[in-house]
């Protein structure tokens, strides 16, 4: 008797754990938006010309993300209050 209360108890615990790991899987697998392009003053839009060929394009993709990520490393950092 004392065994089949435990096994019981293991099993709902094990149950318990389940519905929480299910709860917190399916919270992670939200779609989240996509990923898009800083506006850059004179690169080309979604109209771009059509002569532009790939090696062109991929050039302007990598101009734009070196100028966001130099911008986000200028921004101003919070003076710390260090009274040494």
């Amino acid at each position: 008797m004392r065994g089949f209360f435990g096994l019981a108890g293991l099993l709902i615990a094990l149950l318990i754990v389940g519905v929480l790991v299910k709860k917190q899987l399916a919270a992670t697998q939200q779609a989240m938006p996509a990923l898009q392009l800083p506006a850059v003053r004179g690169a080309p839009g979604p109209d771009a010309a059509p002569g532009a060929t790939v090696k062109q394009q991929s050039r302007q993709i990598e101009q734009q993300y070196k100028q966001a990520i130099e911008g986000a490393m200028q921004k101003a950092r919070p003076a710390s209050d260090d009274n040494q």
